[in-house]
């Protein structure tokens, strides 16, 4: 994968930070970013998946749903 250039404006400390965390993980300024990056996208990856289940959530009003699915299970065993 081709690698592009991007220009951002982050504040002093910010800079500061990611100069320090780089230092101490022995990878460059650039990395950090990159890997920073990467962990927002696996984060995000989840919301579709979490705005379901909140969607979802308490939606079954047939009573005892283990009930109902050891119900379910029984039928298809016979």
């Amino acid at each position: 994968m081709a690698s592009k250039r991007m220009i951002i404006s982050i504040s002093e400390q910010e800079k500061q930070w990611l100069g320090n965390y780089s230092k101490a993980h022995n990878i460059s300024v650039a990395e950090a970013i990159r890997q920073g990056i990467s962990c927002l996208k696996d984060s995000q990856s989840l919301v579709p998946y979490q705005k379901t289940v909140n969607e979802t959530t308490a939606i079954w009003s047939k009573g005892d749903g283990l009930k109902y699915q050891e119900h379910l299970r029984r039928e298809w065993g016979s």
